[in-house]
């Protein structure tokens, strides 16, 4: 859960980054088309930026050894407690605070809804043409809308000044509704909940309704309405308000910035390139989060050409340990690509060219994988090793380093324990590990062969 705040927390900073680009560059234009778009797209970027992560690979090279190392191929440490850690109390605390403030949001949002709705049904509904509904209700309410109803009281009703038969206040909320600006205020308040400790999103959410109250207003002065009248009828409904957050209604708090916006001079089109300092920002954010990831390959040695052995005997020597022996060796043909071995039968007859067994491997191109990869390996670690029990009592530690051999069907053999350790313990991992689901086998050459594989296993106790 940490970890969701924490991507909440960059979620949070990258909102106050746009916002502040929008308020020193484009919240003083009259595209307010563009730049209601502009917050709605930079409110859902910083959702899904901080999920972007650009991975580079780079491929290290590393040389294989002589010899092979007992620890190649480990995977982890599995350490098995005898008690699961504890979160720590602030940890659980920040979480408890965070999903208060998430359900409280959320639920002012609810309450809301269910109040607007409430009053929509209570009312007297007129279906009109062009699919809104007007909703006439009793007593003192500020015109407002919401998805496609218009909540008028029935004092306001009666027309004021007409033009093709619709009032100005009528106008006004039908521009609301053709542009779904509900909808808009559904999405910010369904993200505010998640950034209710945020002060820019609160900014971003109110200048948003804001943008929503200009697009209305022109919308009613594209209509040839007076101008002078329409702001003589904004000052006197602004008085009251409606109340409802998911709702668009006349507020006084907008009044002074919506009056002087019709009275500005529309921006020049250059303004758009404002625009473009938004590349920078999401560049920034993907190069922050961008991480690479080393891709190992080993490096095979090479193979030393084989001799041509001619036909007849000569003398080898073979270094077994720290002695040299002599042996004899005779070829027939030109060139031996595998080796052979004699093997007697038991009616006394020599047979030639006995594969030797098969060869188990330290290091291939593909090394052994469990079934779903180290994280499923070390969840079947944590479901069933168990620690002894005479071992806890007597306060018995240590590590225990398994080694196997993952055959070429990815079964298990060859299991046993390399180091010094409690006998306890030692047949606890050898268990866990005869126990273990079939692997998927290591490949040389595209050929599925016999690897060696070592895991350690710590037993550690509180």
């Amino acid at each position: 859960m940490m970890q969701f705040l924490i991507y909440d927390l960059r979620v949070a900073i990258l909102i106050a980054v746009f916002y502040m680009f929008y308020r020193l560059l484009l919240s003083h234009e009259t595209f307010h088309r563009v730049n209601r778009m502009v917050l709605l797209f930079t409110s859902l970027a910083s959702f899904v930026l901080p999920l972007c992560i650009i991975t580079m690979h780079r491929t290290v090279v590393l040389e294989t050894i002589a010899e092979p190392n007992m620890e190649y191929g480990s995977i982890a440490t599995m350490a098995v407690e005898n008690s699961e850690p504890q979160t720590p109390l602030w940890q659980t605390l920040v979480i408890a605070v965070f999903f208060a403030g998430m359900m409280a949001t959320l639920g002012k949002t609810l309450f809301s809804i269910i109040s607007v709705w409430k009053l929509i049904m209570r009312s007297e509904r007129h279906v009109q043409p062009d699919g809104t509904t007007i909703c006439i209700v009793d007593g003192s309410v500020s015109p407002f809308s919401w998805m496609r109803y218009i909540v008028i009281s029935r004092k306001d009703h009666s027309p004021h000044i007409e033009d093709n038969g619709e009032t100005f206040i009528l106008a006004h909320e039908r521009g609301h509704i053709r542009q779904h600006h509900s909808l808009d205020l559904l999405l910010v308040d369904t993200l505010t909940a998640l950034q209710w400790f945020n002060p820019a999103m609160w900014m971003l959410r109110q200048d948003l309704r804001t943008i929503h109250e200009y697009e209305a207003d022109a919308a009613v002065l594209s209509q040839g309405i007076n101008m002078r009248q329409y702001q003589y009828l904004l000052i006197q409904k602004a008085v009251s308000r409606c109340g409802y957050s998911v709702a668009n209604g006349i507020s006084h708090s907008t009044l002074k910035s919506r009056i002087n916006m019709m009275l500005h001079k529309n921006s020049s089109r250059t303004s758009l390139l404002k625009l473009l300092a938004l590349l920078p920002i999401v560049g920034t954010t993907l190069a922050l989060q961008a991480e690479t990831v080393n891709d190992y390959v080993y490096n095979e040695p090479q193979t030393p050409p084989q001799k041509v052995v001619k036909k007849g005997k000569t003398n080898a020597q073979v270094k077994v340990g720290q002695k040299t022996i002599e042996v004899k060796a005779e070829q027939k043909t030109e060139q031996s690509k595998k080796p052979t071995v004699d093997v007697k039968a038991p009616n006394g007859v020599v047979s030639k060219n006995v594969s030797e067994p098969d060869k188990v491997f330290d290091v291939v191109e593909q090394m052994p994988l469990f079934p779903g990869g180290q994280v499923e390996l070390m969840k079947y670690l944590s479901a069933n090793v168990k620690y002894p029990v005479e071992a806890s009592k007597n306060g018995i530690q240590g590590r225990v380093i398994v080694q196997f051999v993952v055959e070429k069907d990815g079964t298990i053999s060859n299991v046993k324990v390399v180091n010094n350790a409690d006998e306890q313990l030692k047949e606890e991992a050898i268990r866990v590990v005869k126990t273990m689901p079939k692997w998927v086998p290591g490949k040389q050459n595209g050929k599925e062969v016999r690897v060696k594989y070592t895991l350690p296993v710590t037993f550690r106790l509180n």
